[in-house]
């Protein structure tokens, strides 16, 4: 399930790249390109750690704690690099303080996977 979970991540992360370098890139406000390159780069990474968790989880199917790793970096995409995105094209303020519990989630995740392996 984290394979294909990380596989789907990635494809989103792919076009949210290309789309942000070249539908976007005219769209910008000064800094926030920026910004929204920060949330393609993070989301492009834990996309693939998810994959790479479920790969290990297969190798290791006692450490349910990778499985749980996954799923943190997943909520981690969606609220480190989620709101990311929208701050970089909108002004929605509030969602500010939703980032840094991605970039938590992040934490927790790889805190589990080297719990899980070793």
């Amino acid at each position: 399930m984290l394979i294909v979970l990380g596989s789907i991540l990635m494809v989103i992360a792919v076009a949210m790249g290309a789309f942000g370098a070249h539908a976007l890139k005219s769209k910008f406000e000064e800094g926030k390109q920026k910004v929204y390159e920060t949330a393609v780069q993070y989301h492009l990474i834990h996309a693939l750690a998810i994959i790479v968790a479920g790969i290990l989880a297969g190798q290791y199917p006692e450490a349910g704690l990778l499985v749980t790793a996954g799923w943190f970096m997943a909520v981690g995409i969606i609220l480190f690099s989620g709101s990311l995105y929208i701050l970089s094209l909108k002004k929605i303020r509030f969602l500010g303080p939703i980032t840094p519990l991605g970039g938590i989630s992040f934490i927790i995740a790889w805190i589990l996977v080297a719990i899980g392996v070793m």
